[in-house]
Order: C-alpha cells, then structure tokens, then sequence
C-alpha cells in the first residue's frame, strides 16, 4: 500500500519528503507519522509543499522537520539532521540562537531581520547571516509543543551591503580630488546595484534611472523613461503613491513603503521604498531607491499559511474533545434510559407490575439529565431558545437569595448590593436564575473553609475604550456580579473557564458545561461576561446585560412549577414533522378534553387552519419541512384570524421565534423536551384556563 493511501498529508516534498519516509521512527520519541497529531501533521504538510526554507522543532526534545528549501542550508547535516534533536544538529550555533528557541517554548515569538551566526562549514567556521522568523506552535490545552520558523539565508546579501557600505564610507573620507577620482567607482556601484535608483519628477515621468530597472522589470531603458511611472504601478498601489508624492511635495522624505511594480508581461514585484525630495530651490524632482522584497512577502505569506493551517487543526481537534465528550455523557445517559424500558418491557411480560416504576423513574431521570445537557449545549452554541421578558433583576435576586444562602450553607457570609434605581433588562428570567445560581455553587466549591460571597448589581454606561475592553458595543448594560474569597483562578484557568467540557473538578463531578451554557446565554441575549480572578485571592464574574429602554409590565417573580389546566372544548391543531412528537401533543390534548387536528409539515397545517377557521390555539414545531416554519404558518394564520392564540415548540433556536425580542400578545413558546405538565400548563394559561 503507497503512502498516498496510508499517509495521504505525506506526500511528495522532494528529498526531504523521501527522508521522512524512509526514516525508522520506531524508537524516535515523535513516533510512527500514522499516530502523528493532526497540527503535526499540517505543519509537516505546509512545509513539504513550499519551496520557502522551512524547519520545525517538536515535542519536549525538540526533534526536527524540515524541507528541501532548509536542506541547502543544512549541506552536510542533511539528512542526518531529520528527526534529529534539535541542539545536536545546530550545536556549534546554540550559544546564540539556544535563548531565541527557550524564549519561543515559552511563547514568544521572535523576528529578525538578520542574525549572524558562525557556521561550521567545509570544516572551518564562517560568517553567515539569516533573516528568520520564529513562532510557537500552541497544544490545544495552550502550551506550546513546538517552533515554528520560516528562514531565508541572507550571506552574500549582506556581503554586498557590507561592500555598498565601505565604498561609501571611503567617499566620505576622500577629499574632493579623492572624491572627483573616485567617480566612476561610484558610477560602477550605481550600474551594478540590484536596488532600484531614480530620479523622478512630480509630473508622473522618471528622469534618470540604474540598469536593475530594465533586468527587474524586463523593459527597456528607454521605455521606462518614456512611460508614465503611474502605468507601471500596480493598480491597487495608486493611492499609496499619490500620498507619498504629495507627502514629498511637502518637502517631507518618506522612507520603508511598499509598492509594487508590473512588469512588461504583468507580473507584479514588490519593492520596499524610500525618498526624499531634491533640496535644490526650485527643482521639481525627488530621488528614490527601491529594494525587491519578493522573498520576505512569499515567507510572510507561506508563515501565514502555515499558521491558518494550524488553527484549522487545533479547531479540529478541540471539536473532537467536544465531541467525545457529548458521546461519553450521552452514552451513560442512553444507557440508562434503554436499559430501564428493556427491563421495564420484560417485568410487564411476566406480570411483576410492582417492580415497573423504578424501571420508569431510571428511564425518566436519565432523559431529563439528556435534556439538561442539551440545553446547555444550545446555551453554549447560542442556539437555545430563550423567553425573555422585560426584568427587574433585584426583584429576581430577592427572591433567589433564601435559596442561595440554603445551598452555599452557613459557613459562607452572604450578601446582595444593589441601588434602587436599577435599570430593567431585557432577559430571560429563568435561564438568568439558573446562571446565577451555577456561579454561587461554583464559588462555594472554591472557598471549602468558608469566606464572603456578594452579589452585586449596578448601572453601567460604557463608551469608547470602556466598551471596547469588555467586548461590548458603546451604551447602557446592568452588571450582575457574584464575588467570592475563595481559591482563586490560575492565568491558564481563567483563559480557558468558558470552555465546553473544561472543568478543575475531580472526573465525574463536573460536566465543565457550566460557565460555557453562562456565556452563550449571555452572549445570545446581547451581552458580554467577564472573569478577574487572582489565586488565593478570590474571583469575581460579571455579566453585563444590556439596558431595557421601553415600558411594561414586571413580573413580581419567577414561575416555579407547572399548574394544571382546566379542561376545554376548543379545537386545537398541533404541527409536527415528528410522529412520536406529535402523538404525545394529540394524546395530552384530547385527555383534556380539546378537539385536535393535526399536520406534519407547514402547508398542510395552513390548509386545515383555512378548513376550520374555529381553531383557537395552533400548537406547532419552528422547524418544519415544506417550505414553510411555525413563524410563518403562524403569521398567515393571524393575518385571516387575528385572535388566533400561538404556541410555538422548539429545541433549537434556527431562526428567532419573536419578532421584536420579547413574546407577543397571544404568543408562548416551549422548549423540548417538555413535560406533560409544561404543555398542559401553557395550553390553560393561552386559552385562559
């Protein structure tokens, strides 16, 4: 079998790639490429397929990876060099680039321009000289597990600065009869440079330019004085140039912008610029000198590659440690719930009625800790479907208070602070309950031996740089922050604390769900959430949500629990493209009495509600197939009968069941899973029972 089969990322690279392939990585630490991480892999993948000088330093022995591009560097050292340490290879150099490579494993990555390095080679120590950018490779946990570089040896470029730079200095030294002398050294200087010298004037024309003009460009001499130096500019560079004209005009130099130049069959070369406006009184000409940097833009743009790259991998593998995390929870939770209804099938097959209801209570409790899960990844993904109503949150914390104090117990001083005047804000009130809740337990664990837990509400105006640092757009938000004593958060904690499935809690304690379900209702209500915390001094989480302008009515409290209906006459249709769904509904529905119709897709639903016109109440899912969701069904079913009462059943926020952020009158939404009494309770309170 080829490695394109096996090894598909392993393909190609030219000699470097054959020795990767070759190599014996039995007994190498990295380990054989098949088990290889994936942001090893992409970063190995990235540097076989660039002709950019590349290396790559991995794992805790920081052994190496490079290309072919790298493998000229190396000479000898190549291919021995492969898989290498990285302090074996290099180790004549360590001494200077040793505290660069430390520095970039502790996170910090380093660019230079030119660095020299004396470099054994054919046997003897030389002078050589490398621009190079070094740039850490992050774990998903956030440590860095390699470096990165991309590399372009600058030897002989720096030879002809250096030899650029002594004749100048001898022109300073010379008098003027030594400089006179020394004119057609200069000249032979300007002729063979491959920087591009001119004089150019304002009107748009060069006057006097170097022979790199012709052999960069590929024209002639004499075209390139004849044609207006705009022409030759690449399009999208024009208004740069225009403000470095006008900059010059001004009698300012400009010096280091970039502009890129077309050549006669219109490829485009990047130079690096600078100018400076003739001094003579009168002149209307500047001097200026360009430098190809078509290497440094293609190391920029293949480190740019590399480092997207990279991300993608570490995206990918975060989403797999999301994913095997929902897989154990709902494993264990399925496996309870099928488990009881086996067990619950075989009792009622031998007539054991007594034994059936703890079968049934397992199978329950399994799907409500399924459900709660759910719920906390759309909280999460910002997906949930929320019911917000205009908030009183002091009267909400009130009434919360007694419950708080009862579960962080006595060893913990509790108190709430909050002005009088606090603004209302747009929330869901039962979703903010559970946040605040999850936050005080969540202090409680960090101060075992007991301390101070606040919660504090106030007003808040954010502009500017204010908003800004929070994340927040410029306006009004209510801040609702719980403070603790407690145990305090590490930097790495905190960066991480909104994570899904990241938790500091021993394994089975914690599902690590629950900042991360805090933050997506947060952000999906319009807010932001922020975590100061120092360890051994306590933490402090504020959500800021923002500011309800309008007038209504507050609700005295939240609702606890599910009353029971009254039962009715009226005729109900219920919309579901599920069965099992739908069957439920009908089932609860006719037990109360109401007569029901039913449908499972949008369009049929339409239909029935033009054949009957005395429905009161349409129960129906969000999302339906056929053309049509429960928003639209419902708006042209009020648009014929505006009394029409709404019940809208979602497990996932597609679209936004409320037009203007807040239910309208008539109006109710219910979120699956639901119980039996939920819909009986939502049912009597719309047809007023």
């Amino acid at each position: 079998m080829t490695h394109s089969e096996t090894l598909p990322w392993l393909v190609g690279g030219g000699d470097t790639g054959n020795a990767i392939r070759k190599y014996d990585w039995t007994n190498n630490p990295v380990g054989f490429p098949a088990n290889w991480p994936e942001s090893l892999r992409t970063l190995v993948g990235v540097m076989l397929s660039s002709k950019q000088p590349m290396f790559l330093a991995w794992g805790e022995e920081r052994r190496m990876f490079y290309n072919d591009g790298y493998a000229e560097m190396l000479q000898s050292r190549h291919p021995a060099a492969m898989g290498e340490r990285l302090d074996v290879v290099w180790s004549d150099i360590m001494d200077d680039v040793g505290p660069l490579i430390e520095d970039c494993y502790r996170g910090k990555p380093t660019y230079m321009d030119d660095i020299v390095l004396y470099m054994t080679r054919q046997g003897e120590p030389t002078e050589t000289h490398f621009a190079f950018a070094y740039t850490p490779v992050l774990a998903v946990d956030g440590s860095v597990i390699g470096v990165f570089c991309t590399t372009t040896e600058t030897t002989e470029r720096v030879k002809a600065e250096r030899a650029r730079a002594h004749a100048e200095q001898e022109r300073v030294l010379l008098d003027r009869k030594l400089l006179a002398a020394a004119e057609g050294e200069r000249d032979r200087l300007f002729e063979m440079s491959r920087d591009l010298f001119g004089v150019a004037t304002f009107d748009g024309m060069l006057k006097t330019i170097n022979p790199a003009w012709s052999r960069q460009l590929e024209r002639s001499h004499e075209a390139l004085l004849a044609t207006p130096f705009a022409e030759i500019i690449h399009p999208d560079d024009l208004p740069t140039t225009g403000d470095t004209v006008a900059a010059l005009q001004s009698g300012k130099p400009v010096h280091q912008f970039l502009v890129r130049l077309l050549k006669a069959d219109g490829t485009a070369v990047p130079f690096a610029w600078s100018a400076v406006p003739d001094p003579t009184p009168g002149s209307n000409s500047f001097y200026t000198v360009g430098r190809d940097i078509s290497e440094q833009v293609a190391a920029e743009a293949d480190l740019k590659i590399a480092q997207d790259a990279l991300r993608q991998a570490q995206k990918m593998e975060s989403i797999g440690q999301l994913t095997g995390g929902i897989a154990h929870d709902f494993n264990n939770l399925l496996g309870g719930i099928s488990g009881s209804l086996e067990m619950l099938q075989k009792r009622l097959s031998q007539g054991r009625y007594t034994e059936v209801d703890k079968y049934i209570d397992g199978a329950q409790g399994a799907a409500k800790r399924a459900a709660a899960l759910t719920h906390r990844l759309l909280a999460f993904s910002r997906r949930q479907t929320l019911d917000p109503k205009p908030t009183d949150v002091k009267i909400l914390v009130d009434g919360l208070s007694d419950l708080v104090a009862r579960t962080v117990g006595p060893q913990i001083e509790m108190k709430v602070i909050a002005p009088d005047d606090l603004w209302l804000t747009l929330v869901d009130p039962n979703q903010l309950e559970n946040a605040l809740l999850n936050l005080c337990i969540n202090a409680r664990d960090a101060m075992p031996d007991g301390g101070k837990l606040s919660i504090e509400l106030s007003n808040h105006t954010f502009r500017g740089r204010a908003a800004t640092e929070r994340s927040l757009s410029p306006g009004n938000y209510l801040s609702v922050c719980v403070i603790d004593t407690g145990s305090g958060m590490t930097d790495e904690v905190r960066a991480r604390a909104v994570d899904p499935f990241f938790t500091t809690k021993p394994l089975g304690q914690g599902t690590g769900l629950g900042l991360s379900m805090i933050y997506g209702f947060v952000s999906q209500s319009g807010g932001q959430i922020r975590i100061d915390s120092e360890v051994g001094k306590g933490t402090t989480i504020c959500l800021y949500l923002p500011r309800f302008e309008g007038e209504c009515e507050i609700d005295d409290a939240v609702e606890t629990g599910p009353s029971v209906a009254i039962k009715g006459k009226e005729t109900v249709l219920v919309i579901d493209d599920e069965p099992s769904i739908r069957m439920l509904a009908v089932d609860v529905l006719e037990e109360l009495g109401y007569r029901t119709l039913e449908a499972g897709d949008g369009p049929s639903g339409l239909t029935i509600l033009q054949q009957f016109p005395e429905v009161e109440l349409l129960v129906t899912d969000v999302g339906l197939p056929g053309g049509m969701n429960g928003r639209q069904v419902a708006d042209a079913a009020r648009a014929v009968k505006p009394s029409l009462k709404v019940l809208f059943i979602t497990g996932y926020a597609e679209t936004s069941v409320w037009k203007e952020g807040s239910p309208e009158k008539g109006m109710q939404v219910l979120t699956k899973p639901f119980s039996v009494d939920s819909l009986t309770q939502k049912v009597g309170e719309l047809l007023d029972r």
